[in-house]
């Protein structure tokens, strides 16, 4: 019994290490979502700008597109907005959710800073957020022809993850049938 008591905090000690290390090798900045493969959820958002008609599900599917979440308070949406502006110019869909924000300020936002989006959501409570499993803004889904998620990005785009990541899958989802 005397060499279990001393053995035991050894056992677990050596577990604790165990799990700490194999924690080292992961990379934070990568969160799995398991929104992947998985469709859209149901969603009506009303409309950021005025007289137009909102974001919802119905807007889905037909072409691949990005779903990018941003708010007018985000500073990683400022770094990330220039090459939203080119993106659309080159032809890509993008629709954007304002999240747990005013709809006039997310207006503002894009009124001084350009507007990339076909259609623009305002996600004032946050709901389809929630349904996303989105955490923080800037957030990026790749959704594909049929309206599932086929990718998340957490944080800013950059011109390196469009180039290696993002262009690459939205080419292959186009010209999947």
């Amino acid at each position: 019994m005397r060499r279990l008591i001393f053995i035991l905090p050894v056992v677990l000690f050596a577990a604790v290490l165990v799990g700490f290390f194999a924690g080292l090798g992961r990379d934070p900045s990568l969160l799995p979502s398991t929104m992947i493969g998985k469709p859209v959820p149901e969603f009506s958002l009303p409309a950021v700008r005025p007289g137009d008609q909102g974001f919802a599900t119905a807007d889905l599917g037909g072409e691949p597109m990005l779903i990018n979440f941003y708010a007018s308070w985000c500073a990683a949406c400022r770094i990330e907005h220039p090459l939203l502006m080119r993106l659309r110019a080159e032809g890509v869909l993008l629709q954007g959710v304002d999240w747990k924000d005013q709809p006039q300020a997310g207006y503002q936002w894009l009124q001084d800073r350009g507007d990339p989006y076909v259609r623009i959501g305002s996600d004032v409570t946050g709901r389809m957020g929630i349904d996303m499993g989105v955490s923080a803004v800037p957030e990026t889904f790749v959704i594909d022809k049929q309206g599932r998620v086929r990718y998340r990005h957490v944080g800013a785009v950059t011109p390196q993850l469009w180039d290696e990541t993002l262009r690459p899958l939205m080419d292959k989802l186009r010209s999947e049938s």
